[in-house]
């Protein structure tokens, strides 16, 4: 049986998974390597160095503010981990997603995301992965997964404050701060420039410092903001056929408005 299955078959389970394509955002998944680290080189060493870390693998949690990348990671997490032959399952407040491992017997890495705006459902299904992984990883310490049949779960989360003051029940919220915890910072001035310029170079976009000027003092500088924003310019930049600039982000911004 695999980890998915072990949980999703548990009588007490009232949200199921499904095995679905990957659909976790873009089309072009951003992964570690495009990353702007600003001053979380410890946190990105240790995604980097994952499973290979030192001291316990699983849990780890991650905090931080909106727009500081928490969700970019987890995304290139997910992806890391497929890309390795392990299983994956992602869980955040709207979905909740699964793909099996190439071998059950190889490990399993779920993320939970924005684990603040978990409903009720979402936080007993990631309650129950916590029980899972921990039966998993004792398992693993005995000798005993072959008699398991299935790999270990590892688990990977984060939220917008640090574990002991997430809005959850208390038994998910002691156990999302059981293992490894990172704070991750959010960029400066410069840094958000150099991540904006970093997407749009990956776009192929033209992006000159006036249209930059124009984001970072008119707009909010949460950088998932941002991003959903350069997103949504190259799109219209495509259609009308004309290079990114100013006068084309005020068009833009004016026909969505009207």
């Amino acid at each position: 049986m695999t980890i998915s299955e072990a949980v999703a078959q548990r009588p007490e389970q009232r949200l199921p998974m499904r095995q679905m394509p990957l659909d976790l955002g873009p089309a072009v998944m951003q992964g570690l390597d495009d990353f702007m680290v600003g001053h979380n080189e410890a946190l990105l060493a240790w995604l980097q160095a994952w499973p290979h870390v030192d001291g316990s693998v699983s849990p780890a949690y991650i905090w931080g503010p909106s727009g500081a990348g928490k969700t970019h990671l987890l995304r290139a997490m997910v992806e890391r981990a497929l890309s390795q032959g392990f299983g994956a399952i992602w869980l955040n407040a709207q979905t909740c997603q699964m793909w099996d491992a190439q071998d059950p017997m190889m490990p399993t890495l779920a993320v939970i995301d924005d684990c603040e705006r978990l409903g009720e459902d979402h936080q007993h299904l990631a309650f129950k992965l916590f029980i899972e992984s921990a039966s998993s990883l004792a398992a693993q310490a005995n000798g005993q997964m072959e008699a398991r049949g299935s790999g270990p779960l590892l688990l990977l989360a984060a939220g917008a404050m640090p574990a002991v003051d997430l809005p959850v029940r208390e038994d998910l919220r002691t156990r999302l701060g059981w293992g490894q915890t990172f704070a991750l910072s959010g960029l400066d001035e410069a840094g958000l420039r150099a991540a904006l310029q970093h997407e749009a170079a990956r776009r192929g976009i033209a992006l000159g410092e006036g249209v930059l000027n124009y984001l970072l003092t008119r707009y909010s500088r949460d950088l998932g903001f941002l991003m959903g924003l350069l997103d949504r310019l190259d799109r219209f930049a495509l259609a009308e056929h004309r290079e990114v600039t100013v006068p084309l982000l005020k068009q833009m911004l004016a026909l969505e408005t009207a």
